[in-house]
Formats: C-alpha cells, structure tokens, sequence
C-alpha cells in the first residue's frame, strides 16, 4: 500500500520550502553557555545537550532558555546548581555525539534535548533510536554513570509554523521517534520524560512559531525539574549506601 506521505510528497516539499523561506531565522540566545545559580552546599553540576533548544533559540539569553531554566527550577529546593548548555542549531544525534561531546564538562545530571531535526530529516525511529543510544554511551564513558534524562521529542504537529498536511506528517514521525527515544528508558539511570501536546499553545512560541519562547522553555524546564529532581535525590541515596 502507497503511504500518505509517498501520495502527498509534491505538497509537503512545496510547503517545505515555503517554510524555510518564509519563517525567520533567530539567533541562539546571548551571553554565557555556563553559569551558576548560587545556594546551599557544593553545586550540582547540570549538562544540557542537544539541538536549537538547547542553543536557545527563541529566548535572548540561556537564562531565559532551556538550560537556564532548569538550572532555576532544581535551585528552588535551595541547592546551588552550575549549569552548562551544549547544543547547536540545526544538529541531529549523530552531530552532536561526534561534534559537541567533546565540549561536556563533568556533570552530575544530563539532559539530552533532540529530535526535532531528526524528524525534519525523516530519519526512521530505528536511526534516531541507535543514534541516541550510541550518544548515551559516549556521555556516560565521558560523565560517568550520571543519570540522564531525555527529553521528549516536541509534538511537532503543535508546532504553528507548520501548515497542513506537513504539520501531520511531521507530527507522525516525532512521536515515532519520542517512541523510540522512549524505550531506552530501560537502560540504567536513563529516564525519558515525554512533552505532553497539551503544554504547547501558541503562547508558548516564539515569533518564528517553530521554537520555545520564554514561556515555552519555562513549562518545559518545570516539567524536567520535577524528573531530575527526583533522580539527583536517588543518586545521593545510593552513594550513602
């Protein structure tokens, strides 16, 4: 049987193009890639990893991004927390397992941050599945065996920029990959924790109507905060045992 998207390929490269051509290319956020929200104690070390997300594209610094956020979020429990985004526009797994690995500085809780560009680039799930496993291992032989989060792949079939049917194609293929991503949360000290479609609304977006505004990266650093929260408790619970 002949796929939806084999019938509909003159449409979805026709407003493929129209996309690129039209949306508007932010920056990445200014101002330091590392920093420090003070508090009690020696900080915890939190590592970002990962695409345009965590480029913070869409905010205009990384305390407004992603990785800023998250950092705010695990502090409020008084804990000081040093912080470190390593991401790059436009990057899939594979890049930046081969290209920003080497920039991870030692960390107590990694959060890997991709999907988006994977899904763009019609990667199969089995790909993005071997992809992200093989970043897995290279973190934990450079981090150690710090726990890792991944955060879900973005339904992109909320993202506004995205007209139809290319917004439902697309939307279908990310939640093949989130499902994928999904199930190496049976490995060890890997937790995935999936977006929820009802946390994007058009509030949530920046002007490009395809990446986190302020707003957006501030729901999504609550929902990871809850998780890795949770998981550096666990950590010090086993050391003192």
């Amino acid at each position: 049987m002949i796929s939806r998207a084999v019938v509909l390929a003159p449409i979805l490269l026709a407003q493929a193009v129209r996309v690129r051509r039209t949306t508007p290319r932010l920056p990445a956020a200014a101002g330091p890639v590392s920093g420090l929200v003070e508090g009690d104690g020696r900080p915890t070390r939190l590592a970002v990893l990962g695409e345009s997300t965590v480029d913070g594209v869409g905010a205009a610094t990384h305390a407004e991004a992603l990785t800023g956020r998250l950092a705010e979020e695990l502090a409020r429990d008084g804990r000081a927390v040093a912080w470190q985004a390593v991401g790059k526009t436009g990057a899939n797994a594979r890049v930046v397992r081969e290209e920003l690995l080497p920039l991870l500085g030692p960390a107590d809780l990694v959060v890997i941050a991709l999907g988006v560009n994977d899904t763009i680039e019609l990667h199969s799930a089995t790909r993005y599945r071997r992809d992200l496993l093989d970043l897995i291992v290279s973190v934990r032989r450079r981090a150690g065996r710090s726990p890792v989060v991944l955060a879900g792949v973005p339904p992109m079939g909320r993202f506004p920029a995205l007209p139809r049917p290319l917004r439902d194609v697309l939307g279908a293929r990310s939640a093949a990959l989130d499902a994928a991503a999904a199930r190496l949360a049976s490995l060890p000290g890997v937790v995935h924790v999936p977006m929820p479609a009802a946390m994007l609304d058009p509030a949530t977006f920046a002007e490009d109507r395809f990446h986190p505004g302020p707003e957006g990266y501030r729901r999504w650093a609550e929902q990871l905060a809850d998780v890795s929260r949770q998981l550096l408790s666990d950590t010090v619970r086993r050391q003192k045992h």
